[in-house]
């Protein structure tokens, strides 16, 4: 009899420990989401992306590498769904003039420079490569070799009076690229 409750109360508490870890893991994320914003002087700016991480993989390179994002291949700056930015004012990229407005942001990335696209598609979820007349704009920006950086991250930072910098960095690269109201 004590033998049949002690089994009993043995799967209980694996039964309640189980329960509890599937609780306390479910919403884990391998990418998760984030949004990052600012605002400085007159402008706005707002990204919304998802944070995939390195894990032991080689991100950027050859695909005959194994790269993950291969050197010369759509990339959608994150995970999951793709990147968006939002402008409340119209700006220039690098020397691109870009209206007010939210735009899906990605890139083909090469060993010096990334080629930084904006879209007026919008909500796209996986790794679907956008329709390439509605691109509104690309810039090159070059490459810079920084420490490494274990999850996908874009910050924004104040540049000067109605303007922001841009950062993203992944692995060892990063990417800076200014937002200035376009007067």
């Amino acid at each position: 009899m004590i033998k049949k409750i002690l089994i009993g109360v043995g799967i209980l508490v694996v039964l309640l420990a189980a329960g509890a870890g599937y609780m306390i893991y479910r919403g884990y994320a391998l990418s998760p989401s984030d949004q990052v914003q600012l605002t400085n002087g007159d402008l706005e700016v707002s990204v919304d992306y998802c944070r995939p991480s390195v894990r032991d993989r080689l991100i950027f390179g050859q695909s005959e590498e194994g790269a993950l994002q291969p050197y010369g291949q759509y990339w959608r700056l994150g995970a999951n769904e793709s990147t968006e930015i939002e402008f409340n004012q119209d700006i220039l990229l690098v020397d691109q003039e870009i209206p007010k407005g939210r735009y899906r942001m990605y890139t083909v990335p090469g060993e010096h420079y990334f080629e930084l696209f904006l879209n007026s598609e919008l909500g796209v979820w996986g790794a679907i490569e956008p329709n390439k007349e509605l691109d509104l704009a690309s810039v090159m920006i070059p490459v810079q070799k920084a420490d490494p950086t274990e999850q996908f991250t874009i910050r924004l930072e104040p540049l000067y009076d109605n303007s922001v910098k841009l950062f993203m960095e992944w692995s060892n690269v990063r990417l800076e690229v200014p937002v200035i109201v376009n007067n």
